[in-house]
């Protein structure tokens, strides 16, 4: 159980975090800024999150716990009781939706990771997508096509397309390639 000045000093962190990320871009955000913003020592900052990898890490795991509730207790499509081909698209659009609303804190993110396949989230992420490949087309490499699918979502061009307003567009082609691939 967390203690509640713990908590509280966390909660400021993250908040700080992401007002940094907002004005001033990820370049200016640094554990310093960030310990200054949240009124706590920069020994706080260190101890709770390690690094800024660390720290990125964690505002994006705070964005992302409703989608992996959803994705494990949630209705479908995105919850259990879907066909895969069903849940693996909907999770595809909802990754999407996440992204075009966190835009700046999941490029953050992408910038500071250093080891982004071993992260929680991807872990994850790998595992529910190559489990759906799984039992919709057991004969697929489901390990690497879910490796393919979500790399996908890491590169400059989903970025360019989040950052001129076509998600849409996104989601779109992304939901084509689970189609066809699903055939």
């Amino acid at each position: 159980m967390e203690r509640a000045d713990a908590a509280r000093n966390r909660r400021a962190i993250l908040r700080a975090t992401e007002e940094l990320l907002a004005t001033q871009g990820l370049e200016h955000v640094s554990m310093d800024r960030v310990a200054q913003a949240a009124g706590v020592g920069k020994g706080t900052v260190f101890h709770r999150f390690g690094n800024r990898e660390g720290l990125m890490r964690a505002v994006v795991e705070e964005r992302v716990r409703a989608l992996s509730t959803a994705l494990s207790d949630g209705p479908p499509p995105l919850g259990p009781g879907a066909p895969p081909a069903s849940r693996l698209a909907a999770f595809f659009d909802a990754v999407v939706d996440l992204a075009t609303k966190n835009v700046t804190v999941m490029a953050a993110f992408e910038q500071a990771s250093t080891d982004r396949l071993n992260s929680p989230i991807y872990l994850s992420w790998h595992a529910h997508v190559a489990g759906l490949l799984t039992a919709a087309a057991p004969s697929l490499d489901a390990d690497l096509i879910a490796h393919l699918l979500l790399g996908s979502l890491h590169s400059d061009l989903m970025l360019h397309l989040l950052r001129t307003g076509e998600s849409h567009r996104l989601a779109l082609g992304l939901r084509s390639m689970i189609e066809t691939l699903l055939r």
